[in-house]
């Protein structure tokens, strides 16, 4: 009984020899090779015993499904879904009586559609051409190709590079290269004519998708008369012949590598359809190593920002969410602590530079731990001035009581510091700090080269004027800040204070002395 294995995402498909095994695997050398990063090079084994077919895991790191069930060895009925990694076949029998030229699975070579051929195959490494001289000689040109892509590290400029390699080594009217965007789309990034001039035509979607989806290398021969491309830009542009390669990276497709000719142009052979499978594994490899590279640097850029600002731990944190590193930011709800010191500026007249920027290097060291010993973010230092926040870009319900714990920390730290500097004959500080509670826009401003994380808004104005109105050791907190303490330390209300650029008093509390 005819047998065959029928992919359930494509028309890909194998059948299933009379008597013989078949090795199932990622090797292009195997006997039912699927071009898949979840395949291993050799995943499974298909015996075939009569009317019987089993199927035997071969100690694939993904592992072999059948309906739903890792196997290791069992025997499979038709309609059995199994399942090799993350591709799914389903076991199809075949009418006996049905023309052979109709039963027999495509080849992963040659699939018939309509009034013309289309060839498909799966994604290889160079190594495979075969090694006659013509071979050696384009193996030597796909080896100067490696070398000058592997020297280009930013993406834009590689793909600039490939396009121009792509134009020495094909004879073909256009390029393009066509990448996956975070939805999964295929995006144009770059599609120019043998001029060099860029190309606005519309590359077909059909043909790249195909490609894309089945894993599989297409040249068609009449792109306008294949019935398996039905897009209009096909007809409209007039595409003779067309190659669409897949971009196959290590886990995932990156995108396609597209080639067409038009009008009366010739057709493609197939020693440029090797030659162009083979650049396409080139520039894969070379467009998934420079997007790692990039994405580095921007984590490092991100990473060595955020550290001054945020403990290592949390900075680690937010350099390694996606949403962080952009530019511009959202609204979030904040707990914001403004610190200043008393008198500073006549304390500076009487003191040599030196000596002013020791002391403050000492109070500075000792009021940042206490911020980042309660999970704060220092936003700046602005003079003897210091700006910190809880809740952005990273938040939790308890930042309010954080920053609470910060101010007293920071009062107390402050004595010690003022015990000791008394002690060596120096001058003291008093302090005044201001805390409040509200929304804010939080985000990061500035350039890709220099990203400043800051927040800016109404919430920020109240802590700093609650600051500057707040006496020596004096903490003052706004009414949205004590509403949002779960546990509030003892607090004095003040008579409604008139604040710069409020209409309305407003209500403050002050933080009882311990």
């Amino acid at each position: 009984m005819p047998f065959r294995l029928q992919s359930t995402e494509s028309t890909y498909g194998y059948s299933l020899p009379e008597t013989a095994s078949v090795v199932v695997g990622r090797a292009p050398t195997s006997d039912f090779p699927i071009i898949d990063p979840t395949i291993s090079r050799r995943h499974a084994q298909i015996l075939r015993q009569d009317d019987r077919i089993l199927v035997r895991d071969l100690g694939s790191s993904n592992g072999t499904y059948v309906n739903g069930e890792r196997i290791e060895s069992v025997e499979l009925k038709p309609g059995d879904i199994v399942t090799f990694g993350k591709v799914k076949f389903r076991l199809e029998e075949l009418d006996r009586r049905t023309p052979a030229s109709t039963a027999a699975a495509p080849s992963p070579s040659e699939t018939t559609t309509g009034s013309t051929i289309v060839r498909q195959r799966s994604v290889f490494d160079a190594s495979d051409i075969a090694a006659d001289d013509k071979s050696r000689k384009t193996l030597a040109t796909l080896l100067e190709v490696s070398k000058g892509l592997g020297k280009t590290a930013d993406t834009d400029a590689l793909l600039d590079k490939i396009v121009g390699y792509a134009y020495q080594i094909l004879a073909v009217d256009r390029v393009a290269i066509l990448l996956l965007d975070e939805k999964n789309e295929l995006v144009a990034k770059i599609a120019r004519d043998r001029r060099g001039a860029d190309n606005a035509r519309a590359i077909p979607q059909s043909i790249a998708r195909t490609a894309l989806n089945d894993r599989v290398a297409i040249l068609t021969d009449n792109a306008g008369e294949d019935t398996r491309f039905t897009g209009q830009s096909i007809v409209i542009q007039q595409i003779r012949s067309a190659i669409c390669v897949p971009l196959m990276g290590s886990e995932k497709p990156l995108g396609v590598l597209y080639v067409d000719h038009a009008g009366d142009a010739r057709d493609f052979a197939d020693e440029d359809f090797d030659l162009c499978i083979a650049f396409a594994g080139i520039a894969a490899v070379a467009i998934e190593n420079s997007q790692f590279s990039q994405r580095i640097q921007r984590e490092a850029l991100a990473r060595s920002n955020f550290e001054r600002y945020f403990t290592p731990q949390l900075a680690k944190r937010i350099a390694d969410s996606a949403e962080t590193i952009r530019l511009g930011g959202d609204k979030r709800t904040v707990a914001v602590l403004f610190s200043d010191v008393r008198g500073f500026t006549t304390l500076a007249e009487s003191m040599r530079p030196e000596d002013i920027a020791s002391l403050l290097t000492e109070y500075f060291t000792e009021m940042v731990d206490c911020v980042f010993r309660n999970e704060g973010a220092l936003d700046k230092f602005m003079g003897d001035e210091i700006m910190a926040q809880w809740g952005a870009p990273i938040g939790t319900e308890h930042d309010a009581d954080h920053a609470m714990n910060a101010a007293l920390e920071m009062i107390r730290e402050l004595r010690t510091l003022n015990d000791m500097w008394r002690a060596k004959g120096r001058p003291e500080l008093q302090v005044g700090i201001g805390l409040s509670f509200g929304e804010v826009f939080a985000g990061n401003i500035g350039s890709e080269q220099r990203l400043e994380f800051t927040v800016i808004g109404d919430t920020v104005t109240v802590a700093n004027r609650l600051c500057s109105a707040a006496g020596p050791g004096e903490m003052l907190v706004s009414e949205e800040f004590r509403r949002a303490l779960k546990q509030p330390p003892a607090l004095e209300q003040c008579p409604p204070m008139e604040l710069k650029n409020k209409s309305q008093p407003v209500t403050v509390y002050r933080v009882t002395p311990s």
